[in-house]
């Protein structure tokens, strides 16, 4: 069984101002709506979930905001029995980030490839196969397929121009208006 990520954006302050009269977080927009995806590099990377690439995790395990919204926490214990890992991370660590750094360790996973006449080598996937003593770098045919053992980065795991576009977008906009101190991602996962 698969596991998806869930959550919100959340942003404290009204305006470009933390007013001493709303100091309080609000639940901006829910994750579903900017990210549908299922990408166990980035649920690794950001937050130690199914971390098969080997990531050293930017966030994992700091629980719900001890002031959370209300919203959010609704949502995430409106499921005590499937939701868990849940854990936050602001706008201001995810900035500071060195999206090039690599994984800790090479990927469990071994990439797959396969040519292409028109488009040369493409990523086709990811499998746990037994890798049988090799090592980062190496290259064999399987299949049909160019097999490697990889080291991946942060910016590969965490597609910012891709599915995780959207979700980079609203939190730059809303620090735009609010500060980057003030806007985080609140997420969590099922099975």
């Amino acid at each position: 069984m698969g596991a998806d990520i869930h959550g919100f954006i959340e942003c404290r302050g009204t305006y470009g101002t933390l007013d001493e009269e709303d100091s309080s977080w609000h639940a901006a927009i829910n994750l579903d709506l900017l990210y549908g995806g299922r990408s166990y590099d980035a649920f690794g990377c950001l937050f130690g979930v199914r971390n098969y690439a080997g990531f050293r995790p930017l966030a994992e395990g700091r629980g719900l905001p001890p002031d959370v919204t209300d919203e959010v926490r609704d949502h995430y214990e409106g499921a005590p029995d499937l939701f868990r890992s849940p854990s936050w991370i602001g706008w201001e660590e995810l900035v500071a980030v060195d999206w090039d750094e690599p994984a800790l360790t090479v990927d469990a996973r071994v990439h797959e490839y396969r040519y292409s006449v028109e488009h040369g080598l493409l990523k086709s996937g990811k499998s746990f196969r037994n890798l049988d003593g090799r090592s980062e770098g190496d290259e064999w045919i399987q299949e049909g397929k160019i097999m490697r053992v990889e080291r991946m980065t942060r910016r590969e795991a965490v597609r910012q121009d891709g599915e995780w576009g959207p979700v980079w977008a609203t939190m730059k906009a809303l620090a735009d208006v609010h500060g980057p101190e003030y806007v985080r991602l609140v997420a969590w996962f099922d099975n």
